[in-house]
């Protein structure tokens, strides 16, 4: 039995896979199971099996982008959710993961590569963010929200829940018009017009985006409010001023461990006596890791979704109060499902932006990114921090108020 086929036999018990290799030979593993996918595939040439051995979560990627490893029933998202749902973190059983070696060469370099300081971050942001907006508006929501919605119901469009995502925090960010509000990877500009709209918030939007800096900017010129909502093409390292309140939303994931209280420590320095801070982003259940090599080569270099206890230990003694943590379980999986279907449909578009192969890693983003929150050990996290013991009221009574008085 090859090598791949062990792997499989082992990987697959519920739901069906079937492979053909490259010479025809076809295997099947597993058994049709209702709720898990039945999915086919075949590789196109015999370096295939061994790639995908040797480093799974590279190979396999890398094999689909190039048309090497061909879904012949189902989708990519059907067989990720396939391998993924047989494998679920709160199992434990970890099946799929690469050998030890492997993984203690991965932590080594990925140790390295995670340093991200201030001369590699603005080249880490460029690879991705920097890509055709048109890309974007293909699968983003209309405000262009690239961060994980907020479903108060399942059923919600994606609209609703980006809307409801922006309640959501700035009712733990208690606004009072006029406040002057500092958000940290600001995007393409929604959550600080928000702010301003909804709460008559000042705001300073940073990022180190061009293509996100153009629209922005251009948002606000269009909404006349640019004198009250500026955008700068900054490094939050190098902010000067006081604020009462900081948001950042889907950009720590992008700031690395070893600068983790580098930027704790300077968000405290930039609150005001009485700030609150709100930090939202990807996070791993369990404890420190890396990112794996696929993510890191094609989609995130430089990035690192944290686990609490770093986020938790890198703020501390930095005399700021943990006021209030909230675990996103199920939301980002909704989001990264929609944008999945999105990117389906506008396959026409995406080839004619960029081509085949591009269309195909985008793909398999999304629906591995999707899978890790449906099956695997990622979720978000949203942490409140404040300089005043009373920055903020005791209870959370005032989150659910705010927020049911700012929804549409």
């Amino acid at each position: 039995m090859a090598l791949i086929d062990l792997f499989l036999s082992r990987a697959v018990r519920k739901g069906r896979l079937s492979l053909t290799h490259h010479d025809g030979t076809v295997r099947q593993f597993g058994a049709p199971e209702p709720g898990y996918p039945d999915v086919a595939i075949r590789f196109t040439d015999g370096r295939v099996a061994g790639q995908i051995v040797r480093n799974p979560a590279l190979a396999a990627g890398e094999a689909f982008m190039d048309g090497r490893l061909v879904v012949e029933q189902g989708d990519v998202r059907d067989l990720v959710e396939l391998l993924t749902a047989n494998d679920k973190w709160e199992a434990g059983r970890a099946n799929l993961n690469p050998s030890r070696l492997v993984r203690a060469a991965g932590a080594i370099k990925h140790r390295l590569d995670r340093i991200n300081m201030e001369r590699r971050s603005k080249k880490n942001v460029a690879h991705h963010y920097d890509l055709s907006g048109t890309l974007y508006e293909l699968f983003l929501d209309t405000d262009k929200q690239y961060s994980c919605a907020y479903f108060t119901d399942p059923q919600n469009d994606l609209e609703r829940a980006q809307r409801d995502k922006k309640a959501h925090i700035a009712a733990k960010l208690v606004i009072s018009p006029g406040m002057k509000v500092l958000d940290i990877g600001c995007g393409w500009g929604g959550m600080a017009l928000y702010l301003h709209q909804k709460c008559g918030a000042e705001v300073l939007g940073v990022t180190l985006s061009e293509e996100q800096l153009k629209v922005a900017r251009a948002r606000a010129e269009a909404l006349g409010v640019s004198d009250k909502v500026k955008f700068e093409l900054i490094d939050y390292r190098r902010v000067e001023g006081q604020f009462d309140r900081i948001v950042s939303v889907g950009m720590f994931e992008h700031v690395g461990p070893p600068q983790y209280r580098t930027f704790f420590r300077k968000c405290r320095d930039l609150l005001s006596e009485d700030g609150v801070m709100l930090l939202h982003t990807i996070g791993r259940l369990s404890g420190p890791g890396v990112t794996d090599d696929w993510t890191t080569k094609y989609i995130f270099p430089g990035g690192y979704n944290p686990a609490l206890s770093e986020i938790v230990r890198a703020q501390e003694g930095m005399r700021m109060f943990l006021t209030d943590v909230e675990v996103l379980r199920c939301h980002y999986g909704w989001t990264l499902d929609i944008w999945y279907e999105r990117t389906v449909a506008a396959k026409d578009r995406i080839v004619e932006l960029y081509d085949e192969r591009f269309y195909r890693m985008w793909l398999f983003y999304l629906a591995g990114a999707g899978a890790a929150f449906r099956n695997g050990g990622l979720c978000n996290y949203q942490v409140q921090l404040t300089r005043g013991r009373l920055s903020v009221p005791v209870t959370r009574d005032y989150m659910y108020e705010g927020e049911r008085a700012l929804r549409d």
